[in-house]
């Protein structure tokens, strides 16, 4: 017969499992057809592909924000298990995601190239945490790059989303004050980042 610490701990374990096998749900944006989606970006423009392959921490949507300005803008709403195309304008951008807790990425983008970085989750105390990892140049094309890629069903913004971003900006602000100076004082090589050349 099993103790009550066995039973804790199986039950532990299987929630683990739950948290790594599903698909996260679409809340405030919507599904797009994968032929909706440009191939690349309007003439002049640059493009960011955001990616959230895994399932880990399904439960919890991740939100990324276009900080550049220092105010907010949402990029979207990122469930496990989706990607979602964002086209903006060339040159210096800082991009913030949040879960738990808040997490950022430079980039510096050229116009006419598409840029892919995944969201990669990982345990807090309370819920998912997340974080930006840029797809290098020696990365693009490679079998882990279009693998990632391949995963999850394309979104995009609903006429939702603007409306969930300010019921939350309280929240949203107090972890972009809280986090920031926290991620400056890592290390430069430390703080990912997007340059131009990791376009294609």
């Amino acid at each position: 017969m099993k103790t009550l610490r066995q039973l804790f701990a199986s039950a532990t374990i299987f929630s683990l499992l739950l948290l790594g096998g599903c698909a996260g749900t679409l809340k405030h944006m919507q599904l797009v057809e994968s032929d909706a989606v440009p191939d690349s970006p309007s003439p002049g423009k640059s493009m960011v592909v955001f990616m959230r392959p895994s399932t880990l921490g399904f439960a919890v949507q991740s939100s990324i924000f276009d900080v550049t300005n220092g105010d907010p803008e949402l990029v979207g709403l990122m469930p496990a298990s989706h990607k979602m195309a964002h086209e903006l304008e060339p040159g210096k951008h800082l991009f913030m995601v949040i879960g738990e807790s808040a997490d950022f990425m430079h980039a510096n983008l050229a116009a006419n190239k598409t840029y892919y970085a995944r969201v990669t989750p990982r345990m807090g105390a309370w819920k998912a945490r997340f974080s930006l990892a840029p797809v290098k140049a020696n990365q693009l094309g490679s079998d882990e790059h279009e693998e990632w890629l391949n995963s999850g069903q394309w979104i995009a913004k609903s006429d939702t989303s603007d409306a969930w971003v300010q019921t939350n900006m309280i929240s949203i602000l107090a972890k972009q004050k809280k986090y920031y100076p926290k991620w400056l004082e890592k290390a430069v090589d430390d703080q990912p980042r997007l340059d131009p050349a990791d376009g294609r």
